[in-house]
């Protein structure tokens, strides 16, 4: 899809180039550990290196960063297009649209770099074996050696800004657009409004959801029982060989 919209000049337009975006990071977050997991499960290996497991932390955490920012600008972008047509080409100009595509990018990987480089440089004198089927900060942060609750508490303060700004952002382009499609009187105009927001709403829902649950939940003694349950029987816990530390 995203080679597509570059190719085709039809569709050289902002919703295009956020929704190729969108297709991007979609793509490279699936490839950040379906990969390494459908490799553990088809060699029956269940052992990542540090430095993979690193790379593969870096990756997830930047696309996940970046996705609900990409989703925020795109419902500023249906909201300027049904709410104020007429301001349309001005308010998604090129430059605007630029900044709107390399913003989410820039401040993902700030994140990521950040949250990387602080738990991979924890002393971790526990067990190796993680309890998830990849890389992911609730994964690794249980098998540090030392008191790690105030960099728990700047994850979920950098998860809210990254997931609850975002969906504020979200909500509120919405609410505006829905508000107007309900004053459209060509039923017509209706429906292809209420068609982009359903498909839009679709992808935010299955975003959020499982983010949600998995930085916002709190820690209680049957955390280890759901994310057991989480987890798929074809893919098996992960552990990271002494060796490679």
């Amino acid at each position: 899809m995203t080679a597509l919209i570059f190719l085709d000049p039809r569709l050289h337009t902002p919703m295009y180039f956020l929704l190729s975006q969108l297709s991007l990071m979609d793509l490279m977050y699936i490839s950040s550990t379906v990969p390494k997991m459908a490799i553990n499960f088809l060699s029956g290996q269940k052992s990542i290196t540090f430095l993979g497991c690193g790379v593969q932390m870096f990756f997830f955490l930047t696309m996940a960063s970046s996705e609900g920012l990409i989703l925020a600008s795109m419902a500023y972008d249906r909201f300027v297009a049904i709410c104020h047509p007429l301001h349309y080409p001005i308010r998604m100009s090129k430059s605007m649209c630029l900044k709107m595509i390399l913003g989410p990018w820039t401040l993902g990987f700030v994140n990521s770099v950040a949250h990387t480089f602080y738990i991979f440089h924890l002393p971790y004198c526990r067990s190796r074996a993680i309890n998830h089927f990849f890389c992911d900060i609730p994964a690794m942060v249980p098998l540090a050696c030392m008191d790690t609750w105030v960099y728990e508490y700047m994850v979920f303060v950098s998860t809210g800004l990254f997931l609850i700004v975002p969906f504020l952002g979200i909500t509120v382009s919405y609410g505006r657009v829905i508000f107007a499609v309900f004053h459209v009187r060509s039923k017509e105009g209706r429906r292809k409004a209420f068609t982009t927001c359903a498909t839009h709403l679709t992808v935010v829902i299955f975003y959020y959801t499982p983010f949600a649950y998995t930085y916002f939940r709190p820690k209680n003694p049957w955390q280890r029982i759901r994310t057991w349950l989480s987890s798929t029987p074809s893919s098996p816990p992960c552990s990271i060989p002494s060796s490679t530390a």
